[in-house]
């Protein structure tokens, strides 16, 4: 008698398709989200690539800096001495260090760093974005292993809420790292 029923679905296997097809849905809308904050991420990295492309190794850039810069020169023996930034000629570099003013020689500077940090903002933002992403990837893949009980979704909550802290978390560390832009890099060195 049981044999006659063989065909048909069960209530337990239409719950399981529907699952499988949200499950799908979930996932298209991550890869979206993902795709788009990819190009988000990419197009506030910009400036920085266009910049690290630029010649560093002209000592002419040094004269782009105007005095009380705050910079680090490394030297080729990998001394690092930070001070204001006094002054430029084709034979060294003069800056106010902690010692009073000293004049490194041009053959002894391996590495002159600009010590401002002017990306803070966008830093925190690229943070946040990567954070965001993060969180909600983590708390979506914990949420999922909860179940749909009673109609709440732990899955959405769980990205939800794995977003909020990721961008909290990520926008801070962004706003944190040091963005020191390197003005001159000896050749070879």
């Amino acid at each position: 008698m049981a044999h006659h029923l063989v065909g048909l679905p069960n209530a337990r296997d239409r719950h399981t398709t529907r699952r499988a097809s949200g499950l799908q849905v979930s996932l298209r809308r991550g890869a979206v989200i993902m795709r788009k904050l990819f190009i988000v991420v990419f197009a506030l990295t910009m400036p920085c690539a266009t910049f690290a492309q630029s010649n560093k190794s002209s000592w002419e850039n040094l004269s782009t800096l105007q005095a009380g810069h705050r910079i680090e020169v490394v030297e080729t023996n990998s001394k690092k001495i930070s001070g204001a930034f006094v002054s430029v000629n084709n034979t060294g570099v003069s800056l106010q260090a902690a010692g009073g003013e000293q004049t490194i020689q041009r053959q002894d500077v391996r590495v002159v760093k600009l010590m401002e940090n002017k990306h803070r903002l966008r830093n925190a933002a690229i943070g946040a974005a990567v954070g965001a992403a993060v969180g909600a990837g983590s708390g979506a893949a914990v949420g999922r292993g909860n179940g749909n009980s009673g109609g709440f979704d732990f899955a959405k909550q769980g990205a939800g809420i794995g977003a909020g802290a990721g961008a909290v978390i990520g926008a801070i560390v962004g706003a944190l790292l040091p963005c020191h832009q390197t003005i001159y890099r000896a050749a070879g060195k």
